[in-house]
């Protein structure tokens, strides 16, 4: 076939499925979608899950927790738990496996609109955001710079565009806003008017919760609408490592259960700092700490809906800074994904916490190798996958992006291959051999042509002629255009201009009308 012919037919390929995707494929036509299944990739032996178990029990009844409120105290001594010579809160380990054991398993995570409803349990694998970045890569001199209220907002419905990004979490702080009720207020308008997906954030302290609710049930058009559709958890860090306490969750957790909030427990252990260098030790005292949390939910609300987050961090040895990619980072949080299965309890751990400072070569393969081994261990949960970089100081807007497409190639990656009559098709195979000698354009090849495979729109297959004439743009610079062209759009107004109205009457919003109804 002559090149030309060949290159235009290659075009008009291409040009035909980007028609297609641009129509949008159903879920279920989708090569990759969430929600698939992991859990193929166990670092631990069944033996090790055990004996990881059984010493995170010992460590609980034997050193127990300090710094406990007086609340949590007198809670956990009315249903058997002790104190001992030390005042520390000490769980049997029966105790702890009957919670286990009641505790909430699948359920929904809501978002405002139904399609981004997410049912996590069961070793289905979510990729999603986290973080609380301080800086931002400024889209148009890729200097870093404080984040913004308005940076905030803007990732918002960048998210609420990508395929695979299936929840926001808040990813950076709004540092222009410095008093904690103003923050935690506009950090929620923020996020419910810039995505429809089930959303995260954290609280300042257990006070705002109750007017933060107030304002999405304002949202939702409904008094008590937020209750029956939670599409907001708070996000919790209950234990401050080694084994504590922190009064200040507890107050947050208290509230967000009041008002029917879901819960992300989150234990952020650091190995060689606040948890044991040795991986095995450092996943034994995280996963002591995570199932104090959950003890902490279920004392109060037993059953009560919370996520299992045993995000095992990693500080560099040499100097004692925070890493947030490398091997350890991958198989930790590979391991703790493999301890929450073991316990059938939706789970979180983290990922793709880029320590490169910018989305280069070394963010790729930081990013790459975690957000793989996560996913294919089955965490069901998976946060910071998307957008974060100098170890979780930064976000990046053209990183979200670049990061979408990353994720469409890990999904495909633990999607697996489907065995069966129809995908081996010797029939086909047969028919081929004997007759035209290639399969393009068997209906076979056309029909597995969606389902099997996943095409870049970011990543670039053309020939070195062809880049060079197209521009010799690199995926940093093609997702810089694509940031643009989103953003460049007017705002979603996923806020009513009646609820804007009472919520502005009623809370001090930093956020200009302006900016969200362009």
């Amino acid at each position: 076939m002559p090149r030309a012919l060949e290159n235009k037919r290659r075009q008009g390929g291409r040009a035909a499925r980007k028609a297609r995707r641009a129509e949008g494929l159903s879920v279920e036509m989708r090569a990759v979608r969430p929600g698939l299944p992991g859990g193929r990739y166990k670092p631990l032996s069944e033996p090790d899950v055990q004996r990881i178990h059984h010493a995170a029990l010992e460590l609980l009844e034997r050193v127990g927790m300090a710094e406990v409120p007086q609340i949590v105290t007198d809670k956990a001594l009315s249903l058997g738990c002790t104190l001992n010579d030390r005042g520390r809160l000490c769980f049997p380990a029966a105790f702890v496996e009957d919670v286990i054991d009641g505790a909430a398993r699948n359920f929904t995570l809501y978002g405002r609109d139904p399609r981004h409803d997410i049912e996590i349990g069961e070793e289905r694998v979510y990729y999603g955001t986290g973080g609380a970045a301080v800086k931002v890569l400024d889209l148009e001199t890729s200097e870093h710079r404080p984040s913004t209220l308005r940076d905030l907002y803007d990732f918002a419905r960048l998210v609420d565009r990508l395929d695979n990004v299936c929840w926001f979490t808040r990813c950076v702080i709004a540092t222009d806003i410095e008093d904690v009720v103003d923050l935690d207020i506009n950090t929620a308008y923020a996020i419910a008017a810039g995505t429809q997906k089930h959303v995260g954030m954290s609280f300042v302290s257990g006070e705002t919760v109750a007017p933060v609710v107030k304002m999405f049930d304002t949202v939702l058009g409904s008094e008590g609408g937020f209750r029956k559709r939670p599409f907001c958890k708070a996000h919790i860090s209950p234990v401050v490592s080694p084994m504590r306490y922190g009064e200040d969750a507890v107050s947050v957790m208290l509230a967000a259960i009041d008002h029917g909030m879901p819960i992300n427990s989150i234990i952020g252990a650091q190995s060689g700092a606040t948890a044991p260098a040795p991986l095995a030790g450092m996943l034994v005292q995280s996963l002591a700490e995570t199932l104090a949390g959950l003890v902490l939910v279920n004392l109060f609300a037993p059953g009560y809906p919370v996520i299992f987050s045993n995000w095992p961090f990693v500080i560099d040895l040499r100097t004692g800074a925070f890493s947030g990619a490398g091997g350890e980072t991958a198989v930790l949080n590979a391991a703790a994904a493999q301890m929450a299965n073991h316990y059938d309890l939706p789970g979180g751990v983290s990922a793709s916490m880029a320590d490169s400072k910018i989305p280069d070569v070394q963010a790729g393969f930081e990013k790459g190798v975690t957000t793989l081994a996560t996913g294919l261990a089955g965490g069901n949960m998976i946060y910071e996958s998307a957008g974060m970089f100098a170890s979780l100081m930064v976000a990046s807007f053209e990183g979200f992006i670049i990061d979408d497409e990353m994720l469409n190639v890990v999904q495909r990656v633990i999607r697996g291959i489907e065995v069966n009559d129809e995908t081996i098709g010797l029939d086909v195979i047969e028919e081929v051999v004997n007759g035209p000698g290639h399969f393009l354009g068997h209906d076979q090849t056309i029909a597995a042509m969606e389902r099997d495979y996943v095409y870049p729109d970011l990543g670039d297959r053309d020939s070195p002629d062809a880049w060079l004439e197209a521009g010799s743009t690199d995926m940093w610079q093609r997702a810089r255009l694509r940031v643009r062209e989103i953003l460049g759009e007017p705002g979603p107004a996923y806020i009513s201009l009646e609820a804007d109205r009472k919520i502005r009457e009623r809370f001090n919003i930093l956020l200009p009308v302006k900016a969200v109804r362009g």
